[in-house]
């Protein structure tokens, strides 16, 4: 990656330049506000803001033409690994997330800025070779931007792009799918993207992008958008669709294969997530990739061995589910014949029985328990979640699954581990009146029994929050 020439603007709109408020900070505000985010988090977010635009304004990058986006970090509520395998999940997004500021260049090359870390990567829409970055934050704009050059190619124009992140990274909370989100509409923003006759064609809803950008980090084609190599991951849409397609105050159920929504139900008001980040990095890349991505395979060789005994062409394990009445059936009698050193039949069994009733009972059941204001069977129901992680994604460790027990016994309502698993964080839903206090206490236990781990473990409370959106600047 090179050093990039000097920006230029030439499309957007004009940053108010008043002297009391150069960067447009209480339009910012405002708008945030609007979108039902609470003060705290406007002032995180307004930090942020502000170290986006010093980035862009260090680099020279003149102020007319900026564009900024808030892209949150989510909570896989419930659907444990179900996504890829075109299950449910039961999804929000929180109260942190990143700020991205994009300016226009002349040329198309693409400057990205962290703002925090003081990172910075270069990509040229002219020299492919720049566009493939192997490790690191640059493998994942690096991925968009060549995905992009595959399906859209002379619509792509430059840009600088400056990010400032809240979110606590390989923590679960999908900091890399919101920078690939967050870059994406960046991109997108630039030139002629979405007024390309494949963007219009193929991606006309928020959840359609979602979908899209899925693809885009596992290298998948979606529909007739070309493929590539992915950031190597083998994981779906889940994170970007929560991302894109959430709702403040409540909670929002998918179905995957493709994104749809199919119910939103309302946050309880009374109550609050209690999240511990538990300091054990849940990281997607180098040798954990392997693990991370066991899961995936194991739903891959379950479905090959269902297509190839039965001479079908079904796409997702749901999809061949529900093929017949006696589908989950002769998939088990597959799953014992499919067996190998690696796969056992009892792997393979567990992990069907925890995908089947991930999608059809769970989700679905919590929702309904939530909607009528059932707590306690909604924590039921969320505890057999957990169980089914540990017994059968094999994906969760000691001080997550200690996190779970630890957040029960000073009263949580329900809790859980989520993400990719191996690490990462745990919610608890804590009535929001005795919130602080639960919060403390956690902490305290914890620290008490993982301290190598502690200091680098957080402690955050959030509400559901809004999805990504792009905050105008007048």
């Amino acid at each position: 990656m090179s050093e990039a020439s000097g920006p230029s603007p030439n499309v957007g709109d004009a940053l108010p330049t008043s002297s009391g408020d150069p960067l447009g900070t209480e339009a910012f505000e405002r708008e945030l506000r609007a979108a039902g985010l609470p003060d705290d988090a406007v002032s995180r977010y307004r930090i942020q803001h502000e170290a986006a635009h010093r980035s862009l304004d260090a680099e020279g990058v003149p102020r007319d033409g900026r564009r900024r986006w808030v892209v949150p970090g989510r909570i896989e509520v419930l659907g444990k690994h179900t996504d890829y395998a075109g299950g449910r999940s039961l999804l929000c997004t929180v109260e942190r997330g990143l700020v991205v500021v994009s300016a226009p260049r002349v040329d198309r090359r693409v400057v990205v800025l962290d703002a925090v870390r003081q990172g910075r990567a270069m990509f040229d829409f002219d020299r492919p070779n720049t566009l493939r970055p192997t490790r690191g934050w640059p493998l994942y704009p690096g991925t968009v931007a060549r995905r992009f050059l595959r399906n859209f190619g002379d619509a792509l124009e430059g840009c600088t792009i400056a990010m400032a992140s809240g979110l606590p990274s390989s923590a679960g909370m999908s900091s890399s799918s919101a920078l690939t989100v967050g870059i994406a509409l960046a991109l997108a923003g630039a030139g002629g993207v979405r007024a390309h006759e494949a963007w219009q064609r193929e991606l006309r809803t928020a959840p359609d992008l979602a979908g899209y950008l899925g693809a885009v980090e596992n290298g998948l084609r979606f529909r007739s958008l070309e493929g590539d190599s992915g950031v190597g991951t083998m994981g779906g849409a889940q994170d970007h669709t929560a991302i894109l397609c959430s709702a403040a105050g409540a909670l929002v159920q998918f179905a995957w294969a493709p994104p749809t929504l199919e119910r939103t139900v309302a946050w309880p008001d009374e109550t609050v997530f209690a999240i511990a980040v538990s300091g054990v990095v849940a990281s997607k890349a180098g040798a954990a990739r392997a693990r991370y991505n066991r899961a995936a395979r194991t739903v891959a060789h379950l479905l090959r061995g269902w297509n190839l005994r039965t001479h079908r062409h079904d796409a997702t394990l749901q999809q061949a589910l529900r093929s017949a009445p006696d589908a989950p059936d002769r998939m088990r009698d597959i799953a014992r014949a499919e067996a190998t050193v690696e796969f056992s039949a009892e792997h393979l069994l567990r992990r069907l029985d925890q995908f089947e009733a991930e999608t059809e009972q769970l989700v679905p059941g919590a929702a309904d328990a939530l909607a009528r204001g059932d707590l306690r069977t909604f924590g039921a129901l969320v505890a057999r979640s957990q169980q089914g992680a540990e017994a059968a994604l094999e994906n969760q460790v000691v001080e997550t699954v200690r996190l779970v027990e630890s957040a029960h016994t000073h009263g949580a309502l329900a809790a859980s581990a989520f993400g990719a698993g191996f690490g990462g964080s745990v919610w608890a839903l804590v009535p929001r009146d005795r919130a602080d206090a639960f919060l403390a206490a956690w902490r305290e236990s914890y620290i008490r029994a993982h301290p190598g781990v502690a200091a680098r473990a957080s402690w955050l409370l959030s509400r559901p929050a809004p999805p990504a959106l792009e905050v105008p600047t007048a």
